[in-house]
Parts: C-alpha cells; sequence; structure tokens
C-alpha cells in the first residue's frame, strides 16, 4: 500500500512522533512519501533522522508556476465535475473575511499541486498531522484527486478555533481521524455529528522505551530539566519565578532548558532580572539521541504548560524512569496519574509548583518509586510500536480492538 504523509513543516525538530510513525509504518511493510507546504530551516535539521527525512520529501511552497498550471488543468481536465465539487467544498470550509478568502485561495492551489503529486505516484491514501491550514489543503487535496485521507488530531491550539478551522467538515470528509487522547477525542465529538463519532480514534503518539535507559535516583535531586518549544503558553516564566524559592531550599539546583522558540529572548531577560544566571542553562535545539543523555542526567522533569495535548516529551521522560511534575491540562492525567508515576499541579499555580518539585528533590526514593511507575506506563499504554500497528489497521481498513486497562490512578476501567 502506498500512502502520503502530509503536514505544514516536515520534518520540524519537535515534530519527532511524526518521524517516528513514518519510520514504523515504513518498518511495517508501507510506502509513505513525504509531503509538506514548507522545507524547515537547518536549525531544526539536529540529527540525522531530520535531514534524511527532509532529503526525500517533497515541499509545496514556493509556487513552482509551471506544475501550479499543470496540476491544475490536468484534474480540471481529467473529472471536471469533482473539480468544481472541490471549488464548492473549499468555498464552503473558507474562513470569514477577505483575508481568509485570500487564503483559502492559496490552500485550493497548494491541494491541486498536492493532489498531481499524489495521483501521479499512484498513492491511494493521504494522511495529515495537525489539523489546521495543512489540514485543510489534505481534504481539498483528497476531494481534487479523488483519493481517501484521514487526519490525526492533536490540540489544544485547534479547539480554540474549531469553527474557523472547520473541524465539522474535516471530520465529515475523513476516512478516520486518529485522536492522541480521549480528551481529544471528546473534542472531536463535540464539533461533528453523532454519526461522525465512530470515525474518532484514540491512537497515542508514542515513544520506543527500549531507547531509553532508566535513571537511578540517589541524594539530592539538584538536576531539573525542561524540554520543549521556549513560548509563554508553556508555563516557563511560572518555573522561573519558582525557581528562585528552590534555590533556597537547596542552592546548587540548575534547570537545563532544551528547546528553543520565539520566547527564548525573553526567558533569558527573566533569568537575568531573577538573578539566575548561574542555574539557568539554555541550550538551543539538541538530537533525539542528546535529548535521551539529558534526561540519563537529570532527578525531575518538569512541564509547567498552560496548554497541551499529550506531550510526547513527557513520556519520553517518563520512558527514562525520571521523577516527572506536569500540569493538569488536557489529556495530561491520561499520562500521568498524580502520586503513583509522576504529579500534576494546577497550571499557573507557582506554590503547588515549587512545592512538588521541593519534594521530589529531598525524596530519591519517591523518584524511584514514581519512575519506575512511569516506565510501565509507557510500555503498556504509550509504546510507538503498538500505536504505528493501530495506525497500519486503520489505514488497511481494519478494525482494531483497544486493550482493556485499568487506570492506576482511579481504578477505572477504560
Amino acid at each position: 500500500m502506498r500512502i502520503a504523509y502530509f503536514t505544514g513543516t516536515y520534518p520540524r525538530a519537535t515534530d519527532t512522533f511524526i518521524q517516528r510513525e513514518v519510520v514504523g509504518l515504513r518498518d511495517l511493510g508501507l510506502d509513505v512519501f513525504t509531503f509538506a507546504v514548507r522545507r524547515p530551516g537547518d536549525e531544526n535539521i539536529v540529527g540525522p533522522e531530520q535531514a534524511a527525512e527532509r532529503s526525500q520529501t517533497r515541499y509545496l511552497l514556493p509556487f513552482n508556476l509551471g506544475l501550479l498550471i499543470k496540476a491544475h488543468l490536468t484534474l480540471l481536465l481529467g473529472n471536471p465535475s469533482r473539480y468544481l465539487s472541490s471549488v464548492k467544498l473549499a468555498w464552503a470550509t473558507s474562513q470569514p473575511g477577505l483575508k481568509g478568502f485570500l487564503y483559502q485561495v492559496i490552500y485550493f492551489l497548494e491541494a491541486g499541486i498536492l493532489a498531481h503529486l499524489i495521483t501521479t505516484q499512484n498513492i491511494t491514501h493521504l494522511h495529515n498531522h495537525i489539523a489546521s491550514s495543512s489540514c485543510t489543503v489534505a481534504m481539498l487535496a483528497a476531494e481534487l484527486g479523488g483519493f481517501t485521507f484521514s487526519f490525526t488530531m492533536h490540540g489544544p491550539h485547534i479547539f480554540f478555533e474549531p469553527y474557523r478551522w472547520r473541524v465539522d467538515e474535516k471530520i465529515k470528509h475523513a476516512k478516520f481521524v486518529a485522536c492522541i487522547s480521549h480528551f481529544c477525542r471528546s473534542q472531536g465529538m463535540i464539533f461533528s455529528r453523532p454519526d461522525q463519532w465512530d470515525k474518532l480514534k484514540i491512537v497515542h503518539c508514542g515513544v520506543d522505551p527500549s531507547l531509553f535507559e532508566t535513571v537511578t535516583h540517589q541524594g539530592i535531586g539538584k538536576r531539573l530539566l525542561y524540554v520543549g518549544r521556549l513560548a509563554a503558553e508553556k508555563g516557563l516564566p511560572v518555573l522561573l519565578e519558582g525557581l528562585t524559592e528552590l534555590i533556597s531550599i537547596e542552592p546548587d539546583v540548575i534547570l537545563t532548558v532544551v528547546g528553543d522558540g520565539a520566547d527564548r529572548l525573553l526567558l533569558e531577560q527573566q533569568v537575568s532580572d531573577l538573578g539566575l544566571q548561574n542555574h539557568v542553562r539554555f541550550l538551543g535545539y539538541q538530537s533525539q539521541s542528546a535529548v535521551r543523555e539529558h534526561l540519563k542526567n537529570t532527578d525531575i522533569f518538569v512541564l509547567p504548560s498552560f496548554a497541551e495535548g499529550i506531550p510526547v516529551v513527557l513520556m519520553e521522560a517518563m520512558a527514562a524512569g525520571v521523577a516527572v511534575v506536569a500540569t493538569q491540562v488536557a489529556g495530561v492525567s491520561e499520562l500521568v496519574h498524580s502520586g503513583v508515576n509522576g504529579y500534576v499541579v494546577p497550571p499557573g499555580d507557582r506554590q503547588a509548583l515549587s512545592e512538588c518539585i521541593s519534594f521530589l528533590m529531598k525524596d530519591a526514593d519517591t523518584r524511584n518509586r514514581l519512575g519506575a511507575a512511569a516506565r510501565t506506563r509507557v510500555e503498556q499504554e504509550f509504546n510507538a510500536l503498538t500505536e504505528v500497528e493501530k495506525l497500519y489497521k486503520l489505514f488497511a481498513g481494519e478494525a482494531y480492538q483497544p486493550v482493556a486497562s485499568v487506570d492506576a490512578d482511579t481504578s477505572v476501567v477504560i
């Protein structure tokens, strides 16, 4: 079976879960061709995995005028009625206003190129990650090309503007929708009709636990780690403020920050203003292997975010047996059962975050207990190999039956 994977920018340093899916599906025997709207910059190529994927991915922008004209003429002349129905779908799902209309025109032009490339390569199905603009292109391309499409819905940002991005129409036209959490699926159910709910399947983003060497915790936990985008919504300002309190308890505490983003300069300025220069290290983007090394050398992983789906980096920390502290947003509590395999605290609550970290810093036995349970949780429910098999069956049109499991926090069968 020949399928296409498509998203806005691929491969990005932060989207390792997509790369793992692509590799896993290829290992299962699928021919997977990768497409994206934009080519990523060199700052995203932090390892050989990204370099290899970028070299074989086809990009829609910048437009090749000859290809653009050829693609749309071929689609129009090959099946005028289908082309017209695609124009109607584009019009019906356009964002309001002149700006929204102009963006929709661009999406339609991109969709024509994508549909042409897919049909000329005898690809039978298109799968999209991220349900916003690239998913609009994917939906229109499938309509233009007469092939099926599906998408993985992550959240949380798509749920802030579901009507703008016409999540309802995307679910309606999709063969299936892979939802990364029960929370995500419930949001899809809000914005679609009940007769569409069977399309919404739970397929977690996952990690390969075998790649992670588990940590053995001893003594005072002085080493904190954050991995992710450097954006205010990730809650890092709260963590930095809390760090000033933690220093009074353990003067040698160090926070390592892996990642990059639009708010890096603001965060570096906050570190300077708080006098934390000797306690915070900004390392920028790191390769997958480098992230695993950082996890081996940390005591507590902290994710103080205000908005998440189910963070893959949290799964990675748990796979490494690291004690984790996260915030109770979206689907995080489906991964982290507070007091069992980590801790969750209210988002934005600096005192609760600091107190939880402080408790874990002092107690190596608790860090080991939580870390061992965290590793088991990932092995059982968030194993990339198992999740890829679910996707494979969905692509092949086979039903899969999720294995019932017991939620260790609430003892409710899910």
